[in-house]
Protein backbone atom coordinates (compact mmCIF):
# COMPACT_ATOMS: atom_id res chain seq x y z
CA UNK A 1 0.00 0.00 0.00
CA UNK A 2 1.37 3.41 -0.98
CA UNK A 3 0.95 6.02 1.75
CA UNK A 4 0.97 8.73 -0.94
CA UNK A 5 -2.55 7.75 -2.00
CA UNK A 6 -4.11 7.97 1.45
CA UNK A 7 -3.62 11.61 2.39
CA UNK A 8 -5.93 14.40 1.21
CA UNK A 9 -2.97 16.41 -0.10
CA UNK A 10 -1.87 13.49 -2.28
CA UNK A 11 -5.42 12.92 -3.49
CA UNK A 12 -5.65 16.61 -4.43
CA UNK A 13 -2.32 16.40 -6.26
CA UNK A 14 -3.61 13.44 -8.26
CA UNK A 15 -6.76 15.40 -9.13
CA UNK A 16 -4.70 18.37 -10.34
CA UNK A 17 -2.62 16.14 -12.62
CA UNK A 18 -5.73 14.39 -13.88
CA UNK A 19 -7.71 17.57 -14.62
CA UNK A 20 -4.89 19.84 -15.77
CA UNK A 21 -2.94 17.21 -17.68
CA UNK A 22 0.72 16.31 -17.49
CA UNK A 23 2.59 19.64 -17.33
CA UNK A 24 6.21 20.58 -16.82
CA UNK A 25 5.29 22.96 -13.96
CA UNK A 26 2.11 23.27 -11.92
CA UNK A 27 1.21 26.63 -10.39
CA UNK A 28 -0.37 26.60 -6.92
CA UNK A 29 -1.67 29.87 -5.55
CA UNK A 30 -2.75 31.53 -2.35
CA UNK A 31 -3.08 35.11 -1.19
CA UNK A 32 -4.68 37.63 1.10
CA UNK A 33 -5.18 41.34 1.65
CA UNK A 34 -2.79 42.52 4.43
CA UNK A 35 -5.53 44.63 5.99
CA UNK A 36 -4.50 43.61 9.50
CA UNK A 37 -2.79 40.83 11.42
CA UNK A 38 -2.78 37.69 9.27
CA UNK A 39 -4.43 35.19 11.62
CA UNK A 40 -4.11 31.44 11.95
CA UNK A 41 -7.31 30.94 9.97
CA UNK A 42 -5.61 32.62 7.00
CA UNK A 43 -2.59 30.39 7.59
CA UNK A 44 -4.80 27.38 6.93
CA UNK A 45 -4.96 28.38 3.26
CA UNK A 46 -1.20 28.93 3.07
CA UNK A 47 -0.28 25.56 4.55
CA UNK A 48 -3.01 23.75 2.61
CA UNK A 49 -1.41 24.97 -0.61
CA UNK A 50 2.06 24.08 0.67
CA UNK A 51 0.97 20.54 1.55
CA UNK A 52 -0.51 20.04 -1.93
CA UNK A 53 2.61 21.54 -3.52
CA UNK A 54 4.75 19.13 -1.49
CA UNK A 55 2.55 16.23 -2.59
CA UNK A 56 3.01 17.26 -6.24
CA UNK A 57 6.78 17.44 -5.77
CA UNK A 58 6.74 14.00 -4.14
CA UNK A 59 5.21 12.77 -7.39
CA UNK A 60 8.19 14.18 -9.30
CA UNK A 61 6.46 17.35 -10.51
CA UNK A 62 7.85 20.89 -10.59
CA UNK A 63 5.75 23.38 -8.66
CA UNK A 64 5.52 27.15 -8.59
CA UNK A 65 3.90 28.19 -5.31
CA UNK A 66 2.83 31.85 -5.55
CA UNK A 67 1.48 33.92 -2.70
CA UNK A 68 -0.23 37.18 -3.65
CA UNK A 69 -0.22 40.09 -1.27
CA UNK A 70 -3.30 42.08 -2.31
CA UNK A 71 -1.71 45.24 -0.95
CA UNK A 72 -3.35 47.44 -3.58
CA UNK A 73 -6.74 46.84 -2.02
CA UNK A 74 -8.43 49.75 -0.30
CA UNK A 75 -7.91 50.37 3.43
CA UNK A 76 -11.48 50.07 4.71
CA UNK A 77 -11.29 49.70 8.48
CA UNK A 78 -8.81 50.38 11.30
CA UNK A 79 -8.14 47.19 13.31
CA UNK A 80 -8.53 47.58 17.05
CA UNK A 81 -5.14 46.03 17.84
CA UNK A 82 -3.13 48.68 15.96
CA UNK A 83 -1.54 51.76 17.58
CA UNK A 84 -2.09 55.34 16.33
CA UNK A 85 -5.72 54.78 15.48
CA UNK A 86 -6.33 58.41 14.49
CA UNK A 87 -3.43 58.44 12.03
CA UNK A 88 -4.68 55.23 10.44
CA UNK A 89 -8.21 56.62 10.22
CA UNK A 90 -6.87 59.56 8.21
CA UNK A 91 -5.76 57.07 5.54
CA UNK A 92 -9.05 55.23 5.11
CA UNK A 93 -9.89 54.62 1.42
CA UNK A 94 -6.18 54.78 0.50
CA UNK A 95 -4.47 51.76 -1.06
CA UNK A 96 -3.15 49.72 1.87
CA UNK A 97 0.37 50.02 0.54
CA UNK A 98 0.16 53.84 0.96
CA UNK A 99 -0.94 53.71 4.60
CA UNK A 100 2.01 54.47 6.95
CA UNK A 101 3.16 51.79 9.38
CA UNK A 102 1.80 52.95 12.77
CA UNK A 103 4.77 51.28 14.52
CA UNK A 104 7.36 52.93 12.28
CA UNK A 105 9.08 49.60 11.70
CA UNK A 106 8.35 49.16 7.99
CA UNK A 107 7.77 51.39 4.99
CA UNK A 108 4.00 50.92 5.07
CA UNK A 109 1.12 49.42 7.01
CA UNK A 110 0.77 46.70 4.38
CA UNK A 111 4.46 45.87 4.51
CA UNK A 112 4.33 45.59 8.30
CA UNK A 113 1.66 42.89 8.09
CA UNK A 114 3.49 41.17 5.23
CA UNK A 115 6.81 41.06 7.10
CA UNK A 116 5.12 39.53 10.14
CA UNK A 117 4.07 36.58 7.97
CA UNK A 118 7.13 36.33 5.75
CA UNK A 119 9.42 36.12 8.79
CA UNK A 120 7.41 33.28 10.34
CA UNK A 121 6.69 31.00 7.36
CA UNK A 122 10.28 29.68 7.00
CA UNK A 123 10.02 28.38 10.58
CA UNK A 124 7.38 25.92 9.37
CA UNK A 125 9.14 25.15 6.08
CA UNK A 126 7.06 27.35 3.75
CA UNK A 127 8.83 29.35 1.05
CA UNK A 128 6.39 30.78 -1.51
CA UNK A 129 7.16 33.21 -4.29
CA UNK A 130 5.61 36.48 -3.11
CA UNK A 131 3.70 38.62 -5.59
CA UNK A 132 2.98 42.19 -4.49
CA UNK A 133 -0.12 43.38 -6.30
CA UNK A 134 0.62 47.07 -5.63
CA UNK A 135 3.83 46.72 -7.63
CA UNK A 136 2.11 44.76 -10.40
CA UNK A 137 -0.82 47.16 -10.79
CA UNK A 138 1.37 50.25 -10.60
CA UNK A 139 3.64 48.89 -13.31
CA UNK A 140 0.54 48.34 -15.52
CA UNK A 141 1.31 44.64 -15.75
CA UNK A 142 -2.40 43.95 -16.00
CA UNK A 143 -3.25 46.58 -18.63
CA UNK A 144 -4.37 43.94 -21.13
CA UNK A 145 -6.46 42.17 -18.49
CA UNK A 146 -8.11 45.45 -17.52
CA UNK A 147 -8.91 46.28 -21.12
CA UNK A 148 -10.37 42.80 -21.64
CA UNK A 149 -12.68 43.43 -18.68
CA UNK A 150 -13.78 46.78 -20.11
CA UNK A 151 -14.47 45.16 -23.47
CA UNK A 152 -16.67 42.54 -21.78
CA UNK A 153 -18.34 44.94 -19.33
CA UNK A 154 -21.92 43.89 -20.12
CA UNK A 155 -21.04 40.20 -20.08
CA UNK A 156 -19.30 40.58 -16.71
CA UNK A 157 -22.34 42.36 -15.31
CA UNK A 158 -24.56 39.47 -16.41
CA UNK A 159 -22.21 36.90 -14.86
CA UNK A 160 -22.11 38.75 -11.54
CA UNK A 161 -25.92 39.05 -11.55
CA UNK A 162 -26.37 35.37 -12.41
CA UNK A 163 -26.29 34.27 -8.75
CA UNK A 164 -28.11 37.29 -7.30
CA UNK A 165 -31.78 37.71 -6.62
CA UNK A 166 -33.62 40.72 -8.05
CA UNK A 167 -33.04 42.83 -4.96
CA UNK A 168 -29.26 42.46 -5.21
CA UNK A 169 -28.62 42.72 -8.96
CA UNK A 170 -26.38 45.54 -10.17
CA UNK A 171 -28.40 48.72 -10.70
CA UNK A 172 -27.52 51.50 -13.14
CA UNK A 173 -24.18 51.98 -14.86
CA UNK A 174 -21.48 49.61 -13.70
CA UNK A 175 -17.76 49.38 -14.38
CA UNK A 176 -15.44 46.45 -13.62
CA UNK A 177 -12.74 48.88 -12.46
CA UNK A 178 -12.13 51.41 -9.73
CA UNK A 179 -9.58 54.23 -9.68
CA UNK A 180 -7.43 55.61 -6.87
CA UNK A 181 -7.40 59.37 -7.33
CA UNK A 182 -4.02 60.62 -8.51
CA UNK A 183 -4.47 63.75 -6.40
CA UNK A 184 -5.71 62.51 -3.00
CA UNK A 185 -5.02 58.74 -3.30
CA UNK A 186 -8.55 57.74 -2.26
CA UNK A 187 -10.81 55.38 -4.19
CA UNK A 188 -13.85 57.65 -3.76
CA UNK A 189 -14.08 58.13 -7.52
CA UNK A 190 -16.63 57.56 -10.27
CA UNK A 191 -15.82 56.43 -13.78
CA UNK A 192 -16.98 58.94 -16.40
CA UNK A 193 -16.13 56.93 -19.49
CA UNK A 194 -13.83 54.72 -21.52
CA UNK A 195 -12.69 55.53 -25.05
CA UNK A 196 -12.78 51.86 -26.18
CA UNK A 197 -8.99 51.88 -26.34
CA UNK A 198 -6.74 52.68 -23.35
CA UNK A 199 -8.22 55.90 -21.98
CA UNK A 200 -10.34 55.97 -18.82
CA UNK A 201 -11.89 59.19 -17.47
CA UNK A 202 -12.86 59.64 -13.83
CA UNK A 203 -13.67 62.27 -11.24
CA UNK A 204 -12.99 62.19 -7.50
CA UNK A 205 -15.85 62.78 -5.08
CA UNK A 206 -13.42 63.54 -2.27
CA UNK A 207 -11.22 66.26 -3.79
CA UNK A 208 -13.05 67.03 -7.09
CA UNK A 209 -10.02 66.09 -9.18
CA UNK A 210 -10.80 65.04 -12.78
CA UNK A 211 -8.63 63.47 -15.44
CA UNK A 212 -8.32 60.93 -18.23
CA UNK A 213 -5.64 58.29 -17.72
CA UNK A 214 -4.00 55.70 -19.97
CA UNK A 215 -4.38 52.26 -18.37
CA UNK A 216 -1.03 51.27 -19.90
CA UNK A 217 0.75 53.79 -17.69
CA UNK A 218 -1.69 54.81 -14.95
CA UNK A 219 -0.88 53.67 -11.42
CA UNK A 220 -4.40 53.96 -10.04
CA UNK A 221 -6.70 51.78 -12.17
CA UNK A 222 -7.66 48.49 -10.55
CA UNK A 223 -10.11 45.66 -11.27
CA UNK A 224 -12.86 44.81 -8.81
CA UNK A 225 -12.23 41.70 -6.71
CA UNK A 226 -14.51 39.28 -8.55
CA UNK A 227 -12.87 40.16 -11.86
CA UNK A 228 -9.34 40.67 -10.56
CA UNK A 229 -9.17 37.14 -9.12
CA UNK A 230 -10.01 35.23 -12.33
CA UNK A 231 -7.91 37.66 -14.42
CA UNK A 232 -4.89 36.70 -12.34
CA UNK A 233 -5.72 32.98 -12.62
CA UNK A 234 -5.31 33.33 -16.37
CA UNK A 235 -2.28 35.64 -16.14
CA UNK A 236 -0.37 33.30 -13.78
CA UNK A 237 -1.81 30.10 -15.32
CA UNK A 238 -2.96 28.90 -11.89
CA UNK A 239 -3.70 25.16 -11.59
CA UNK A 240 -4.72 24.99 -7.94
CA UNK A 241 -6.06 27.44 -5.36
CA UNK A 242 -8.28 26.64 -2.37
CA UNK A 243 -10.72 29.08 -0.81
CA UNK A 244 -12.61 29.49 2.44
CA UNK A 245 -16.14 28.22 2.77
CA UNK A 246 -17.50 31.78 2.47
CA UNK A 247 -15.95 32.10 -1.01
CA UNK A 248 -17.00 28.53 -1.86
CA UNK A 249 -20.63 29.00 -0.85
CA UNK A 250 -23.19 28.49 -3.62
CA UNK A 251 -23.20 31.58 -5.83
CA UNK A 252 -20.18 32.94 -3.96
CA UNK A 253 -17.09 34.58 -5.37
CA UNK A 254 -15.56 31.30 -6.56
CA UNK A 255 -18.62 30.43 -8.64
CA UNK A 256 -18.63 33.81 -10.35
CA UNK A 257 -14.84 33.82 -10.74
CA UNK A 258 -15.00 30.41 -12.43
CA UNK A 259 -17.42 31.75 -15.07
CA UNK A 260 -15.46 34.98 -15.56
CA UNK A 261 -12.24 33.02 -15.98
CA UNK A 262 -13.68 30.74 -18.67
CA UNK A 263 -16.04 33.06 -20.53
CA UNK A 264 -14.03 36.29 -20.44
CA UNK A 265 -10.40 35.23 -20.04
CA UNK A 266 -10.63 31.86 -21.82
CA UNK A 267 -8.90 29.92 -19.02
CA UNK A 268 -10.24 27.03 -16.97
CA UNK A 269 -10.48 27.90 -13.30
CA UNK A 270 -8.02 26.13 -11.02
CA UNK A 271 -8.72 22.93 -9.14
CA UNK A 272 -9.92 23.95 -5.71
CA UNK A 273 -11.37 22.78 -2.44
CA UNK A 274 -13.15 24.47 0.42
CA UNK A 275 -11.37 24.88 3.74
CA UNK A 276 -13.24 25.52 6.96
CA UNK A 277 -12.76 27.97 9.78
CA UNK A 278 -10.51 27.48 12.80
CA UNK A 279 -11.49 28.19 16.37
CA UNK A 280 -9.29 29.03 19.32
CA UNK A 281 -10.10 27.36 22.63
CA UNK A 282 -11.82 29.90 24.83
CA UNK A 283 -12.47 32.35 22.00
CA UNK A 284 -15.95 32.52 20.47
CA UNK A 285 -16.79 33.21 16.86
CA UNK A 286 -14.90 33.51 13.59
CA UNK A 287 -11.53 35.23 13.67
CA UNK A 288 -11.27 38.55 11.85
CA UNK A 289 -8.17 40.56 10.94
CA UNK A 290 -10.17 43.78 10.78
CA UNK A 291 -11.31 43.45 14.39
CA UNK A 292 -7.79 42.80 15.68
CA UNK A 293 -9.01 39.93 17.87
CA UNK A 294 -6.75 37.29 16.41
CA UNK A 295 -4.22 34.54 17.02
CA UNK A 296 -1.43 34.38 14.45
CA UNK A 297 1.25 31.85 13.51
CA UNK A 298 3.79 33.45 15.85
CA UNK A 299 1.39 32.89 18.77
CA UNK A 300 1.00 29.22 17.81
CA UNK A 301 4.76 28.70 17.49
CA UNK A 302 5.34 29.95 21.01
CA UNK A 303 3.36 26.96 22.30
CA UNK A 304 3.74 24.31 19.61
CA UNK A 305 6.94 23.10 17.95
CA UNK A 306 6.89 23.72 14.16
CA UNK A 307 6.21 20.06 13.40
CA UNK A 308 3.07 20.11 15.55
CA UNK A 309 1.98 23.43 14.02
CA UNK A 310 2.09 21.62 10.65
CA UNK A 311 0.59 18.43 12.11
CA UNK A 312 -2.53 20.29 13.25
CA UNK A 313 -3.30 20.97 9.58
CA UNK A 314 -1.75 17.94 7.90
CA UNK A 315 -3.71 15.66 10.20
CA UNK A 316 -7.08 17.35 9.56
CA UNK A 317 -9.01 17.42 6.29
CA UNK A 318 -9.34 21.04 5.07
CA UNK A 319 -13.15 21.01 5.06
CA UNK A 320 -13.22 20.06 8.75
CA UNK A 321 -13.51 22.78 11.36
CA UNK A 322 -11.19 22.35 14.33
CA UNK A 323 -9.89 24.23 17.35
CA UNK A 324 -6.35 25.17 18.27
CA UNK A 325 -6.03 25.00 22.03
CA UNK A 326 -3.88 27.01 24.41
CA UNK A 327 -5.34 25.47 27.58
CA UNK A 328 -4.73 22.01 29.07
CA UNK A 329 -5.64 20.42 25.73
CA UNK A 330 -2.14 21.44 24.59
CA UNK A 331 -0.95 18.37 26.50
CA UNK A 332 -3.23 16.07 24.52
CA UNK A 333 -2.15 17.62 21.21
CA UNK A 334 1.47 16.82 22.06
CA UNK A 335 0.48 13.31 23.13
CA UNK A 336 -1.37 12.72 19.83
CA UNK A 337 1.59 13.93 17.80
CA UNK A 338 4.02 11.81 19.83
CA UNK A 339 1.92 8.72 19.13
CA UNK A 340 1.94 9.49 15.39
CA UNK A 341 5.72 9.93 15.62
CA UNK A 342 6.21 6.59 17.39
CA UNK A 343 4.06 4.80 14.80
CA UNK A 344 5.94 6.48 11.95
CA UNK A 345 9.27 5.33 13.35
CA UNK A 346 8.02 1.86 14.23
CA UNK A 347 8.48 2.47 17.96
CA UNK A 348 4.77 1.71 18.47
CA UNK A 349 2.79 -0.79 16.46
CA UNK A 350 -0.12 0.56 14.44
CA UNK A 351 -3.50 -1.13 14.43
CA UNK A 352 -2.95 -2.32 10.86
CA UNK A 353 -0.92 -1.49 7.74
CA UNK A 354 -3.35 1.17 6.48
CA UNK A 355 -3.18 3.01 9.81
CA UNK A 356 0.61 2.83 9.72
CA UNK A 357 0.75 4.24 6.18
CA UNK A 358 -1.69 7.02 7.01
CA UNK A 359 0.13 8.03 10.20
CA UNK A 360 3.49 7.79 8.45
CA UNK A 361 2.32 10.14 5.68
CA UNK A 362 0.85 12.66 8.14
CA UNK A 363 4.17 12.61 9.98
CA UNK A 364 6.16 13.11 6.75
CA UNK A 365 4.03 16.10 5.81
CA UNK A 366 4.40 17.49 9.34
CA UNK A 367 8.15 17.83 8.92
CA UNK A 368 9.58 21.28 8.29
CA UNK A 369 12.00 19.74 5.80
CA UNK A 370 13.21 16.20 5.25
CA UNK A 371 12.65 13.40 7.75
CA UNK A 372 15.07 13.62 10.71
CA UNK A 373 18.03 11.25 10.71
CA UNK A 374 16.72 9.51 13.82
CA UNK A 375 13.57 9.49 15.89
CA UNK A 376 13.39 12.65 18.04
CA UNK A 377 13.83 12.29 21.77
CA UNK A 378 10.40 12.10 23.40
CA UNK A 379 9.53 13.43 26.83
CA UNK A 380 5.77 13.60 27.51
CA UNK A 381 4.79 17.27 27.43
CA UNK A 382 3.12 17.17 30.87
CA UNK A 383 6.25 15.67 32.42
CA UNK A 384 8.47 18.14 30.58
CA UNK A 385 6.47 21.04 32.02
CA UNK A 386 7.01 19.59 35.49
CA UNK A 387 10.74 19.20 34.86
CA UNK A 388 11.01 22.81 33.74
CA UNK A 389 9.19 24.05 36.84
CA UNK A 390 11.33 21.86 39.07
CA UNK A 391 14.39 23.42 37.39
CA UNK A 392 12.97 26.92 38.05
CA UNK A 393 12.64 27.48 34.30
CA UNK A 394 16.26 26.56 33.47
CA UNK A 395 15.99 24.67 30.17
CA UNK A 396 19.71 23.84 29.99
CA UNK A 397 19.55 22.24 33.43
CA UNK A 398 16.65 20.05 32.29
CA UNK A 399 18.60 18.92 29.23
CA UNK A 400 21.83 18.41 31.22
CA UNK A 401 20.04 15.94 33.52
CA UNK A 402 19.12 13.69 30.55
CA UNK A 403 21.90 11.18 29.99
CA UNK A 404 20.58 9.11 27.08
CA UNK A 405 19.97 11.81 24.47
CA UNK A 406 21.93 11.84 21.20
CA UNK A 407 23.52 14.99 19.79
CA UNK A 408 21.19 14.82 16.75
CA UNK A 409 18.19 15.04 19.09
CA UNK A 410 19.31 18.05 21.13
CA UNK A 411 17.96 20.85 18.95
CA UNK A 412 14.50 19.31 18.72
CA UNK A 413 14.29 18.75 22.48
CA UNK A 414 15.47 22.28 23.17
CA UNK A 415 12.68 23.67 20.96
CA UNK A 416 10.14 21.52 22.80
CA UNK A 417 11.49 22.78 26.12
CA UNK A 418 11.13 26.40 25.00
CA UNK A 419 7.49 25.78 24.05
CA UNK A 420 6.81 24.01 27.34
CA UNK A 421 8.39 26.86 29.33
CA UNK A 422 6.34 29.48 27.49
CA UNK A 423 3.12 27.53 27.83
CA UNK A 424 3.48 26.82 31.54
CA UNK A 425 4.45 30.42 32.32
CA UNK A 426 2.03 32.25 30.03
CA UNK A 427 -0.89 29.96 29.14
CA UNK A 428 -1.31 27.12 31.63
CA UNK A 429 -4.10 27.35 34.24
CA UNK A 430 -2.92 28.36 37.70
CA UNK A 431 -3.61 24.93 39.18
CA UNK A 432 -1.01 23.44 36.83
CA UNK A 433 1.75 25.85 37.86
CA UNK A 434 4.04 25.37 40.85
CA UNK A 435 7.34 26.50 42.30
CA UNK A 436 9.40 24.55 44.80
CA UNK A 437 9.70 26.21 48.21
CA UNK A 438 13.08 27.52 49.43
CA UNK A 439 15.04 25.19 51.70
CA UNK A 440 13.99 25.06 55.33
CA UNK A 441 10.73 27.03 54.97
CA UNK A 442 7.87 25.53 56.97
CA UNK A 443 4.30 25.79 55.69
CA UNK A 444 2.17 27.88 58.02
CA UNK A 445 -1.06 26.09 57.10
CA UNK A 446 -0.06 22.62 58.38
CA UNK A 447 -1.22 21.19 61.71
CA UNK A 448 1.24 19.52 64.09
CA UNK A 449 0.18 16.00 63.08
CA UNK A 450 0.61 16.93 59.40
CA UNK A 451 4.09 18.30 60.06
CA UNK A 452 4.99 15.08 61.84
CA UNK A 453 3.76 13.07 58.85
CA UNK A 454 5.82 15.22 56.48
CA UNK A 455 8.88 14.57 58.68
CA UNK A 456 8.25 10.82 58.38
CA UNK A 457 7.82 11.22 54.62
CA UNK A 458 11.26 12.83 54.52
CA UNK A 459 12.93 10.18 56.67
CA UNK A 460 11.10 7.02 55.55
CA UNK A 461 10.49 7.70 51.85
CA UNK A 462 12.63 10.50 50.45
CA UNK A 463 15.80 9.48 52.31
CA UNK A 464 15.67 6.08 50.58
CA UNK A 465 13.86 7.09 47.40
CA UNK A 466 16.46 5.48 45.13
CA UNK A 467 15.45 2.10 46.55
CA UNK A 468 12.01 2.21 44.93
CA UNK A 469 11.91 0.41 41.61
CA UNK A 470 9.04 2.46 40.19
CA UNK A 471 6.33 4.99 41.01
CA UNK A 472 4.01 2.28 42.29
CA UNK A 473 6.49 1.13 44.93
CA UNK A 474 7.09 4.72 45.98
CA UNK A 475 3.32 5.38 46.23
CA UNK A 476 2.90 2.34 48.46
CA UNK A 477 5.58 3.71 50.79
CA UNK A 478 3.80 7.07 50.94
CA UNK A 479 0.53 5.37 51.96
CA UNK A 480 2.39 3.37 54.64
CA UNK A 481 3.64 6.66 56.06
CA UNK A 482 0.04 7.90 56.26
CA UNK A 483 -1.00 4.66 58.02
CA UNK A 484 1.84 5.12 60.47
CA UNK A 485 0.26 8.40 61.55
CA UNK A 486 -3.33 7.09 61.39
CA UNK A 487 -3.92 9.63 58.66
CA UNK A 488 -5.99 9.48 55.49
CA UNK A 489 -3.71 9.33 52.45
CA UNK A 490 -5.35 12.39 50.93
CA UNK A 491 -4.43 14.45 53.99
CA UNK A 492 -0.77 13.42 53.75
CA UNK A 493 -0.75 14.19 50.04
CA UNK A 494 -2.09 17.68 50.73
CA UNK A 495 0.45 18.21 53.49
CA UNK A 496 3.28 17.08 51.21
CA UNK A 497 2.22 19.45 48.46
CA UNK A 498 1.92 22.33 50.93
CA UNK A 499 5.39 21.58 52.27
CA UNK A 500 6.93 21.33 48.80
CA UNK A 501 5.09 23.88 46.64
CA UNK A 502 2.65 25.72 48.91
CA UNK A 503 -0.44 24.30 47.21
CA UNK A 504 -3.06 21.71 48.10
CA UNK A 505 -2.50 19.79 44.85
CA UNK A 506 0.29 19.14 42.39
CA UNK A 507 1.75 16.54 40.01
CA UNK A 508 1.37 12.84 40.87
CA UNK A 509 3.25 12.71 44.15
CA UNK A 510 5.27 9.51 43.75
CA UNK A 511 6.50 10.47 40.29
CA UNK A 512 7.06 14.04 41.48
CA UNK A 513 9.28 12.95 44.37
CA UNK A 514 11.26 10.56 42.17
CA UNK A 515 11.83 13.32 39.59
CA UNK A 516 13.21 15.97 41.95
CA UNK A 517 16.83 15.76 43.08
CA UNK A 518 16.93 13.85 46.38
CA UNK A 519 19.25 16.29 48.17
CA UNK A 520 17.07 19.21 47.17
CA UNK A 521 13.99 17.46 48.59
CA UNK A 522 15.77 16.75 51.85
CA UNK A 523 16.86 20.40 52.08
CA UNK A 524 13.35 21.73 51.42
CA UNK A 525 11.92 19.52 54.17
CA UNK A 526 14.91 19.85 56.53
CA UNK A 527 13.02 22.08 58.98
CA UNK A 528 10.43 19.34 59.61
Amino acid sequence: MDSKHLHWADQTAEKIIREKGDKETYTCASGITPSGTVHIGNFREIISVELVARALRDKGKKVRFIYSWDDYDVFRKVPKNMPRQEMLAEHLRFPITMVPDPTGRDESYARHNEVDVESELPKVGIYPEYLYQSERYRSSLYAEGIRTALEHRDQLKNILDKFRDDDHKIQGEWWPISVFCDNCNKDETDIDGWDSEWGVSYHCNSCNHKETVDIRSSKGVKLGWRVDWPMRWEYEKVDFEPAGKDHHSQGGSFDTARLVCKEVYNWDAPVSFRYDFIGVKGSAGKMSSSSGNVINLADVLRVYIPEIARYLFAGTRPNTEFTISFDLDVIKTYEDFDKTERIAWGAEKAKDESVYQKERRIYELSQVGNMPVMMPYQIPFRHLCNLIQIADGNIEKVIADIDDIQSEQLEGLRRRCMCAKYWVEECAPEEFKFQLRPSGEISSVLQDDEKAAVKSLREDVIAVIESFADDKACAEAIYKTAEKHNMDGKILFRAAYQALIGKDQGPRLASFLRTINKDRLLDILAAY
